[in-house]
Formats: C-alpha cells, sequence, structure tokens
C-alpha cells in the first residue's frame, strides 16, 4: 500500500523471487510509459521500493501519481496469485 511521505507517494513490495519480482517491475514499467509517467525505485533480490512523484509539477504528489499508484496495487494483486 501506498503511503504519502515527504511529498511522495512510497511503497514496497515483496515477491517469492527475484524473477517474479523483477515480472512485477517489467508490466510496470510498460504502463508507466505508456502514461509518461515514471516511478523512482529499486529492486534487491524479492523486494521492489518504489516512490511517484510528479517532476513537472515540481516533485509534488499529482493525479498521475495516484493513478499510476492504483495501477501498481493492481498489478501488485495480479503478482500475488
Amino acid at each position: 500500500m501506498f503511503i504519502e511521505e515527504n511529498n511522495r507517494l512510497k511503497a514496497s513490495f515483496e515477491f517469492d523471487d527475484f524473477v517474479t519480482a523483477f515480472s512485477f517491475m517489467t508490466a510496470v514499467a510498460f504502463w508507466a510509459e505508456k502514461q509518461n509517467h515514471h516511478p523512482n525505485w529499486s529492486n534487491v533480490y524479492n523486494k521492489v521500493q518504489i516512490e511517484l512523484t510528479t517532476h513537472d509539477a515540481g516533485n509534488t504528489i499529482t493525479e498521475k501519481d495516484h493513478l499510476l499508484a492504483q495501477k501498481i496495487m493492481y498489478l501488485y494483486e495480479k503478482y500475488q496469485k
């Protein structure tokens, strides 16, 4: 779940293994590219950290961030099945 902290939406995700985590990141990357709205993120083995902020709006949280966060949560649910 995303939380708002320091003018960013932040979330941490954990998966069974690296391949699943990377597959999730790939799915998010394709969606983010379509929206031209890209997350700041990192991956260590089965964990993915994501931060969302809108750079064009002065690094604040906008509707774009909330929409991408919703899509990311939807994708995460798919990868938990």
